[in-house]
């Protein structure tokens, strides 16, 4: 059983540096592999750098990653601010192109809190700008469209395909749209805590505000008196949600919540189990907020 098991673990690592290899688009993180993937379908298949359940944020390239990068035709990254392993790689390569930089993006900055603290794991630079840009639906439309227009030099005999691949994804983002503001529209009062502040372009889309943040940083967890002021906010707070990420361990939560009328549950940004497809995007979207409104409805 276990030789079993390690082959197939083997099996599947070799099918993935296989097409890492063999993509001419290269993206740093999954959401930006299932926008681009949703543009590309039917033409070609995207590939991603970071595994499932790798953070951006503290990401050491292996050898095949970097062969990647040197060959790709085109590399669509965040910018330093996500993915700061990239970025001497990628600072003057003539196939990258860092997305936060695309004309026609709503950016907005983190919160005051969030940038008085110096151990921050983002890294930010002086206008303090929040990289999580797909989690805007608007911004991923802006992407898109941009995109669109930066591959078509790669695919002249496409251009029919991508243009058609671009109108079906601004349809889903529509009617992903309406379902999502009808479902959170009762749920703005509803009082939660977030373990990360990344999700500000999905609440402000959404039209709700989080209680308060955990940390900041995913490598440093809280200490015995941030733990007891965090504890004294969900006490304040009565009856709240709490979501956690996959990387955080379920003894922190515990400790947080513990003896407290909390209900708990868990967020993932990347979306490290949706399976790459035109609809990717999408089911990212409806996956995160699935879990979200599925807590709020409970309190």
């Amino acid at each position: 059983m276990l030789i079993r098991s390690l082959l197939a673990l083997t099996a599947g690592l070799l099918l993935s540096l296989s097409a890492l290899a063999d993509s001419r688009v290269l993206t740093s993180i999954k959401p930006i592999q299932q926008i681009s993937a949703a543009l590309l379908d039917g033409i070609d298949e995207p590939a991603v750098l970071l595994p499932p359940g790798a953070s951006p944020h503290a990401f050491a390239l292996r050898p095949s990653d970097r062969r990647a990068l040197a060959t790709a035709e085109r590399i669509y990254w965040i910018g330093p601010d996500l993915e700061r392993f990239l970025d001497s790689l990628l600072h003057d390569n003539p196939q990258a192109r860092e997305l936060m930089k695309v004309p026609g993006l709503s950016l907005r900055e983190f919160d005051e809190e969030h940038a008085e603290h110096g151990h921050d794991d983002h890294h930010h630079d002086a206008d303090n700008l929040d990289p999580h840009i797909w989690l805007s639906p608007t911004n991923a439309l802006a992407i898109a469209r941009w995109m669109k227009t930066d591959l078509a030099p790669l695919y002249p005999e496409q251009q029919a395909q991508l243009d058609a691949n671009l109108q079906q994804f601004e349809t889903r983002i529509s009617a992903v749209e309406q379902q999502l503001q009808a479902r959170f529209a009762p749920l703005k009062a509803k009082p939660y805590f977030v373990f990360h502040d990344g999700y500000g372009y999905l609440e402000e889309y959404l039209g709700i505000e989080h209680r308060g943040v955990f940390t900041l940083a995913h490598e440093i967890q809280p200490g015995a008196r941030h733990v007891n002021s965090l504890r004294e906010q969900l006490r304040s707070a009565g009856r709240a949600c709490v979501f956690s990420e996959p990387q955080f361990t379920p003894r922190l939560v515990a400790s947080l919540t513990e003896g407290l009328p909390v209900e708990t549950a868990q967020l993932d940004p990347l979306g490290a189990n949706v399976a790459i497809s035109a609809d990717g995007y999408i089911k990212l979207l409806e996956t995160l907020t699935s879990s979200w409104a599925g807590c709020l409805e409970s309190l």
